[in-house]
Order: structure tokens, then C-alpha cells, then sequence
């Protein structure tokens, strides 16, 4: 218990042994303390030069970036304000100004089938069984009320056409009498005291508009065509088709081709809309569409030009139910007709004008209008001048990285401060290798470009960074002699950007060696310290015992001193 009680630092000796031993082992540490600073300063100039490994790489890309293909980049514009044309230029087409004057433009092929396909509404002219909301028309009647003679008849969705008439003729006290004539398959309104009248601005109802009724200034008015049409949402079987699909094997499936592309269907479960996306979605390259206005259906090519449209079926087919096959007829495509600076009539069949159609490698125009355009083609200056003030920042980021980290400067007192990497001359030497490199001439050109400053770029005064200081040179050569740039930058092995791209990726190895170096001198470190550490432990642990000891002996001292004193006062008395 008295051992315990005297680790107690001082509490026999009077004496404060621990923090006396703190000292010493404070003391002892400081060799581990300067390896700790070692390893802050390794760890301060490894972030460093991982910054400007990432400043290298940039830049090495910036100049990877100055290659021929970005000189031989073009651009390619039209004349003509709010040009609908559209225009462009592969890299390396022919520079100059191209006139295009359009007289015609290209066209798709259509072949029209005959109109008519569906089938009239009545076989007689009894309407009584056909309900408003079923009849097979082109536009679907709504309920409400529609007006005739300044009267309004009010119709509903289950009303039967018969219905309507008679509607009509209560609504008028039988001045206008329907009614349905089925070989002409139309309505006729007629009055018997003066003209029909159809139609007021409250009506709203539709029935006329869809029974296509309208007002032609006399005592009867007649549909104005054909009423019947297809069903375009319902199976063929029951499509309202005017003529019966026969070609059809026990299950309802049939075939035609178009273009050499055969289409299947089923009467039975596929409708018209089903049947024209699968021929729109084929490799028939035409799409189908349908005319509710004239009931008919069309195929149109996909591509323009005068180029035909074939179809073939067994006889009794689809196509021939829906008039494409007798009696269609084929509209031919148009192949555009143009002129290039004035020369010979040229035609193409794409309105998509290439090299096969004006003979200039390189140039796309899509003329959208007949007329005429000039289309200017030119070296992408602005493309290039992108690239090229990259690699200066680019640059420039590296040399102020460097001068700043590297700098060991003095203030006004004389106190002379010293960055980070100030004692690397390894780094030093990068950047002045890199400002040599960049004022290099590049030899065995044969251009007119050989070195930075024929292209109007220099350093800054009193700096390392370069910068453009002479604009319209630099605008004159990437506008005028983009080749020669192109040569200066980008010659294989020798040329400007090859051998920046070859020095650099010499210095990011460097760079890199350094990082490690610094990163396994950081770990022997650690191991140095580490020994150090336990070794201290070792004698703080020996010195706390000594120390415990003393205290002890101390102790006992005293409590025999106490016990005399006791024994002595008890004789005195």
C-alpha cells in the first residue's frame, strides 16, 4: 500500500520526480524531434512536387495538343444572313469560296394507291342500324348539338344515323329532310322552302364537320366525298376494307414486298396502323402513311432522288385491298439540280451535297432551299489560337510554380526566408531547360515558321512566362500559314510540340523519382523514430522505479524517526 501511495511524485522526498523525468525524457527526445521535422519537411516538398507533377502533365498535354490535324481543322460558312443551309469541312479541305446556285431541289419518290379503300356506310340507303359512335368515317362524331335552318338538333353518341335524320326533320317542322344515298355513299340535306343553311357558332357538336356537310348556297347540300373510310385502328378482317383480303392461308397470314423486303401480316390480329410501322421500321427504306382525307394509302421513299418504288403480292393481297398495286400511281423523286462558281448544271440525288456530287474532298452542304449561296471554307483560326494560348497558361503555371517554391528572398532587415524546394537545383534546371526549349529554332522546315517568335509569341519582361506580344502576326499565320504552323509544332521527332513532349515526360520520370525518394526517406524515418521511442520508454521506466524506490526508503526513514521520537518523549516524562 505505501508503494502504490508513493508513485505519488514528492509525497515522502518532498521532491517532483515526475516531472523531472518529463524533462529528461523531453530532453532525450529532441534526436527524434529533429527526424519529425525531417519527415514535416519531406511530407511539405512531396505535396509540392506532386502539384507540379500535375503541372507537368498538363502542360505535356497542351503541347501533345498542337498537332497537324489541328491546323488542318476548317470551317465552313455561308454568305447569306439567316442561311438555312447547313455546311461543313473535313480537316485539310481546300480553302476558298464555293458558289452554289440551286434551281431544283431533291425529292422523295411517292406511290400513291387510289383512293376510296374503305367501304360506304350502307349497302341502302337504310341508316337505322349504323350508331353514331361506330360509323367507319374519318373523324369520330361527338354528342351535343349541331344547327340547321337556325335550328338546333341535338344528337347523342347511340343515336342511329336514321335517328339524326329525323331529329332533322322535327327540329325544321319537315322543311329539311336527310337522307343516305348508298352509291354515292354521301348525306344530301334538302329544303323545300329555300336554301339549307348549316352550321351557328354555339354548336357543339361536330356531326357536320365529320359528315362532311357545309353550306354551298342552294336547297341541297351533299356530302362533300365519299363517307366511308378504312378503320385504320381495327383488325383488317374488320378494317371496313372496300375489297376483301383474300391471299391468306387458313390462319389469316399473308405477305407482299416492297423494294425486295417482304412484309408479313394478319388479317386477324393486325391492324393498318400495325402493318405501316412494320414497313416503316423495315429495311424497305419507305414509309407508309395514311390519307383520311382521300382514304388512300402512300409509300414514300426515305431517300430522295428520282428513284422508283417496287411492290409485289399474290393476287387478292393487302396492297391490292388498299389500290397500291393496279392503279397506283408513282410520283418520281427529283434528283437536285445545282450549279458550283458558275460551271456545268450538276445533279445529286440527296439534297446532302458531297464530294461525289460537286467534287471537293472534304465539303458537305445541305442546301434546304432553291437558291443560291456562297459557302466561304477556311483554316479554324479560332480553334487553333484555343490551342495554342492553352499551352502558353499551361506554361506559364509551370514556371510560377517553380519560381515561387523555388524563390529564397530577403526582407528589408536582411532576414533571408527560403521557399520549399529552394535547395532543389534539379528543379531549377527544368525551368531553364523548359525557356531554352521554348526559344528553340526547329530545324529542317520548310515553311516559314521556326521558332515561337516568328509566330508573334515572346516572354514577358522580366518574367519566365511567354505571352502573344505581337497579335496580328500570330493571327496572320494561323490564318494565312496554318501548314507551316502546323509543321513548326507538329513534325515528326524534331518538331516543336515532339520535342517538348519528349523532354517533359523525361521530367515527370524525375519528378516522380523524387516523390519516392522522398517517400521511403519518410519511412526509414518512421523506423528511427520508432527506436527511439522505445528505447525512451525503457528509461522512463527505469527512472520512475528508481525514483519509487527512493521514495520508499524516504518513507520508512521517516516512520522510524517518528517512533524514536515517541520513545524518547515517553522516558522524558
Amino acid at each position: 500500500m505505501a508503494s502504490t501511495s508513493l508513485q505519488v511524485a514528492g509525497l515522502a522526498s518532498n521532491f517532483d520526480w515526475k516531472a523531472f523525468t518529463d524533462q529528461i525524457m523531453e530532453l532525450e527526445r529532441a534526436p527524434a524531434a529533429r527526424l519529425e521535422a525531417e519527415q514535416t519537411k519531406n511530407n511539405t516538398q512531396n505535396s509540392l512536387l506532386s502539384t507540379l507533377g500535375s503541372r507537368l502533365a498538363a502542360l505535356n498535354d497542351a503541347a501533345d495538343a498542337l498537332t497537324s490535324s489541328l491546323f488542318g481543322k476548317r470551317t465552313a460558312t455561308s454568305g447569306t444572313s439567316g442561311s438555312t443551309w447547313g455546311a461543313a469541312a473535313a480537316a485539310d479541305t481546300a480553302t476558298g469560296s464555293y458558289r452554289i446556285a440551286v434551281s431544283q431541289l431533291a425529292t422523295s419518290a411517292t406511290l400513291t394507291g387510289t383512293s376510296d379503300r374503305g367501304s360506304r356506310l350502307a349497302t341502302t340507303s337504310d341508316v337505322s342500324g349504323l350508331t353514331l359512335a361506330n360509323l367507319p368515317i374519318s373523324q369520330a362524331v361527338t354528342a351535343g348539338t349541331f344547327t340547321v335552318n337556325g335550328q338546333q338538333v341535338t344528337v347523342a353518341l347511340t343515336d342511329s344515323l336514321e335517328t339524326v335524320f329525323d331529329a332533322i326533320d322535327t327540329a325544321t317542322g319537315g322543311d329539311v329532310t336527310a337522307q343516305y344515298d348508298p352509291t354515292e355513299d354521301k348525306i344530301t340535306l334538302t329544303s323545300t322552302n329555300g336554301n339549307v343553311v348549316l352550321g351557328a357558332a354555339n354548336d357543339s357538336s361536330n356531326f357536320l364537320r365529320a359528315l362532311k356537310l357545309g353550306n354551298n348556297g342552294s336547297a341541297a347540300v351533299s356530302s362533300s366525298a365519299k363517307l366511308g373510310v378504312l378503320k385504320t385502328s381495327a383488325a383488317l378482317a374488320s378494317a371496313n376494307l372496300a375489297t376483301a383480303v383474300t391471299a391468306v392461308d387458313g390462319s389469316g397470314n399473308g405477305s407482299f414486298s416492297i423494294n425486295g423486303t417482304s412484309i408479313s401480316y394478319n388479317v386477324n390480329s393486325d391492324s393498318l396502323t400495325a402493318v405501316m410501322k412494320r414497313i416503316n421500321d423495315s429495311a424497305a427504306g419507305v414509309s407508309a402513311v395514311y390519307d383520311a382525307v382521300n382514304d388512300r394509302v402512300q409509300l414514300v421513299n426515305k431517300s430522295t432522288g428520282d428513284l422508283g418504288i417496287a411492290v409485289s403480292e399474290s393476287s387478292g393481297g393487302l396492297l391490292g385491298a388498299l389500290g397500291l398495286t393496279s392503279g397506283a400511281t408513282l410520283g418520281r423523286g427529283d434528283n437536285a439540280l445545282f450549279t458550283l462558281n458558275g460551271g456545268d448544271t450538276l445533279s445529286s440525288a440527296s439534297n446532302s451535297l458531297d464530294v461525289s456530287a460537286h467534287g471537293i474532298t472534304g465539303l458537305v452542304v445541305d442546301v434546304k432551299t432553291a437558291t443560291t449561296e456562297t459557302i466561304t471554307v477556311a483554316s479554324d483560326a479560332s480553334a487553333m489560337r484555343t490551342k495554342v494560348d492553352a499551352f502558353i497558361a499551361k506554361f506559364n503555371d509551370v514556371q510560377q510554380f517553380i519560381d515561387t517554391n523555388t524563390r529564397v528572398s530577403a526582407d528589408s532587415k536582411g532576414k533571408v526566408t527560403a521557399a520549399a524546394l529552394s535547395g532543389n537545383r534539379e528543379i531549377q534546371d527544368w525551368s531553364r531547360s523548359l525557356r531554352t526549349m521554348a526559344f528553340a529554332s526547329v530545324s529542317g522546315l520548310s515553311g516559314t515558321i521556326s521558332r515561337l517568335n516568328d509566330l508573334g509569341i515572346d516572354f514577358k519582361s522580366g518574367t519566365n512566362e511567354l505571352e502573344v506580344s505581337d497579335e496580328s502576326a500570330l493571327t496572320d499565320a494561323l490564318e494565312t500559314s496554318p501548314a507551316d504552323v502546323g509543321e513548326f509544332f507538329s513534325k515528326a521527332s524534331t518538331g516543336f510540340a515532339a520535342k517538348f513532349g519528349t523532354y517533359l515526360d523525361n521530367v515527370v520520370a524525375q519528378n516522380d523519382d523524387q516523390k519516392e525518394r522522398l517517400t521511403k526517406a519518410n519511412t526509414s524515418l518512421d523506423d528511427q523514430i520508432a527506436a527511439i521511442d522505445r528505447r525512451l520508454t525503457q528509461q522512463r521506466s527505469l527512472l520512475e522505479s528508481a525514483f519509487i524506490a527512493m521514495e520508499n526508503a524516504q518513507s520508512k526513514i521517516k516512520q522510524q524517526q517518528t517512533a524514536l521520537d515517541g520513545m524518547i518523549s515517553q522516558l522524558s516524562r
